[in-house]
């Protein structure tokens, strides 16, 4: 890519950009926005989103898509809270679920995609169907309250102020040694510095101030939200330092040169797309844990939120192009979005067109890039 450094340094950071811009415009036209206590809702409600579209980014980084994330999180609510109905007491429950309705999805939808290499939007749009009707039937197309009050724990507690302080303070070295051993191994060069490890650093730093304001002066961490952290950073380590990861980027840029070349396709699709539910599920499980009971209903659409958050943070829709970073930037643009939007009034009516725009212009913006780089 050629041009000026300037504006390769905006396109290469356009979506943290408009992060930082939307936020900052909310929270001149709302200072409620600013607050410790609003931004900390924001960060639960990303959440459960965020943990999908992590999964979501494996998938769409092999050229491929999951449309029934959505049910699935419908399915593990309901299933989660009827085992703990019958007896069955939390601890236990939340793993049978996420065996059960994550693990058993992900390897059907796995399964018949790199198998029979049917396209994933048509087995998975069959799933979105057949697992809404399965949280319908099992429920009786009413809510489920929760049984067990231990439960409440993993969707609606606390990580007390100091040690929230400590666990950021851990992270924050953790990015400081990872940062000087990127520097001592030579990776950090001039352009390249400013362009890509530059904006990173500034951003995880300016992350982490904006965590402490947040949750070291208020309740505390959210256990939802110290979940999904710790979920992005293993998937952070996973597509950025190890084959697996490399694995999934030829797959998604080749896949008949990466099967050349020694890479076994079929496990590696079962894998990302058992992943991805197993993820759905976990999200199910938190959200049903904070509402305190669960819906057939719940989850619906969530799959256009999980999709919009890693087409906006920069993953290819062609694969073989993206980043997990990228995806907690596109998941905090909604949230930050979606919270904006509803503090100012604005009908939820014009929210959907509103995203349905965003995600048709990250699309567009996708094709430009891909534009520039062959040009």
């Amino acid at each position: 890519m050629q041009g000026n450094p300037a504006l390769r340094f905006i396109r290469s950071n356009a979506t943290l950009i408009a992060l930082v811009a939307l936020t900052i415009a909310l929270a001149v036209v709302d200072p409620t926005f600013a607050t410790a206590r609003n931004l900390s809702n924001v960060a639960r409600q990303v959440t459960v989103v965020g943990i999908i579209a992590v999964g979501m980014t494996m998938v769409i980084l092999i050229a491929g898509i999951d449309l029934s994330v959505g049910s699935v999180v419908g399915v593990a609510a309901v299933v989660v809270t009827l085992l703990m109905q019958y007896g069955l007491a939390a601890w236990l429950a939340v793993p049978v679920t996420l065996a059960v309705v994550g693990g058993v999805i992900g390897l059907w939808n796995g399964f018949w995609i790199a198998h029979y290499r049917i396209p994933p939007f048509i087995i998975t749009l069959g799933m979105l169907t057949i697992g809404r009707g399965v949280a319908l039937s099992l429920s009786g197309g009413s809510s489920i309250p929760v049984a067990d009050r231990s439960f409440a724990v993993l969707g609606s507690s606390y990580i007390p102020p100091i040690p929230t302080l400590v666990f950021l303070a851990i992270g924050a070295l953790a990015g400081l040694y990872t940062l000087a051993k990127s520097r001592r191994e030579g990776r950090t060069k001039s352009l390249a510095l400013l362009e890509r490890d530059l904006p990173g650093t500034l951003a995880a730093a300016a992350g982490l101030l904006l965590a402490a304001y947040v949750f070291g002066t208020g309740e505390g961490l959210p256990v939802p939200v110290a979940i999904f952290v710790v979920i992005a950073a293993i998937a952070i380590f996973l597509l950025g330092h190890t084959r697996f990861g490399r694995r999934l980027y030829a797959l998604g840029g080749n896949e008949e040169a990466a099967r050349l070349s020694g890479i076994n396709v079929y496990a590696t699709k079962i894998i990302v797309y058992v992943t991805v539910s197993l993820l759905s599920a976990l999200s199910g499980i938190l959200l049903a844990s904070r509402l305190n009971g669960a819906s057939p209903n719940l989850g619906n659409m969530f799959e256009l939120d999980a999709i919009a958050a890693v087409v906006i943070g920069g993953t290819s829709l062609s694969g073989g192009s993206g980043t997990i970073g990228g995806t907690i930037v596109g998941a905090l643009i909604i949230g930050v979005l979606n919270n904006g939007m509803s503090l100012l009034g604005i009908s939820s009516f014009y929210q959907l067109i509103i995203k349905g725009l965003i995600i048709s212009l990250a699309v567009w913006f996708d094709v430009l890039q891909k534009k520039n780089w062959k040009a």
